[in-house]
This record gives structure tokens, sequence and C-alpha cells, in this order.
């Protein structure tokens, strides 16, 4: 495995080696060793998988206690997957970091806790799964607006593709509103 930091140094793009032939082909997607001797030694104790149509925008999810770091890939599709780092201590705070994601060549994305997460559709449909380093607590899930201009992510909406949000995330508050880590 190749472990490459992104813009934000803390969050790492991840590429398996893939083994193919004839028949398929084959690639580890976790293996304890190998990302503990890359820095990444984490506990993961939650699997999550979600479909989503084009043009649905999911984030900028957090959890403010019990943070969830998440080994994120795409097993379908293809998203634009961001990390936003929520640490006020961090030089890199309020700073965003975003990659594509395409089931056709596999990578992870290792987003780490103190960071907020979403991604956004590009293909007619994604799977996206995700391993996580705490569960689910929805009392202390946040989200901060996908569009915050003091965070600046520059999203490739589609045209002709009409942005699909739920309810929380279009309740989502700025930065500078937001529950924040230290």
């Amino acid at each position: 495995m190749k472990f490459t930091p992104t813009a934000l140094p803390d969050v790492v793009l991840v590429e398996p080696v893939v083994h193919g032939d004839s028949r398929g082909s084959f690639m580890e997607t976790w293996r304890e060793d190998l990302f503990a001797e890359s820095g990444l030694d984490v506990p993961f104790v939650q699997d999550n998988q979600s479909r989503s149509s084009r043009g649905v925008l999911r984030g900028l999810h957090y959890q403010i206690r019990r943070p969830q770091g998440k080994l994120v890939r795409v097993i379908s599709g293809r998203v634009f997957d961001v990390a936003v780092d929520l640490r006020r201590s961090s030089p890199t705070f309020g700073r965003w970091a975003g990659v594509e994601l395409d089931a056709a060549a596999p990578t992870l994305l290792w987003v780490p806790p103190g960071f907020a997460h979403g991604f956004y559709v590009l293909s007619d449909v994604a799977e996206f799964v995700y391993k996580c380093t705490d569960y689910y607590a929805p009392e202390h899930e946040r989200c901060v607006r996908w569009d915050d201009p003091a965070v600046g992510i520059d999203w490739p909406l589609l045209k002709g593709a009409a942005l699909e949000l739920s309810d929380k995330d279009q309740a989502g508050l700025p930065l500078a509103e937001a529950d924040l880590f230290d």
C-alpha cells in the first residue's frame, strides 16, 4: 500500500495494490500492520455503507464528542470526498482537502478524528463504505455548512444535476458558529 498525505497532512490517501488476472482482481483495503507502520495506528469499531444518487451531497459531518476517524472508499461509482480540519489548535484549522474517489481506480481516504467529512456524488449512483474508530452517537453529531464561504470548498457541482441535501445538511452551521475541537 502507498500512503500519501493530502494538502492537509493528517488526511491521507491510501492506494492499495490491486492484483488482477483474467479471473478478476484482489486487493487488501485494510491491514493493521501496514497502517500502523505508516503512522495510522487506529482501532476500528464500526463499518458503514451508503448508497446515493447523482447530485447528492452528504456532509459536512462530525461528532463533537466521541469523534470518529474514518477510512472511506467507493465500491461503485465516483464521488468527490472532502475533509475539513476543525481543530482550533491545528496549523491547518478551517482548511479543506478534497479528492475524487472512483471505484474504477480504487483508493481510500483516511479522515482523522477532529475533521468534518462530506462527499458529493459524481456518477449516476455511488456505493460508499467506511470504517469508523468510534460508534455513531447521534446526540454528538454536528454539521458544518457544505457551502460556508469561510471554508471555501470548490465542489465540482455537475451541470444539469439537481443538488440534493438532507434537512440536517441544509441546517448545517457556518464554521464561525459550529462546535469545534481544541
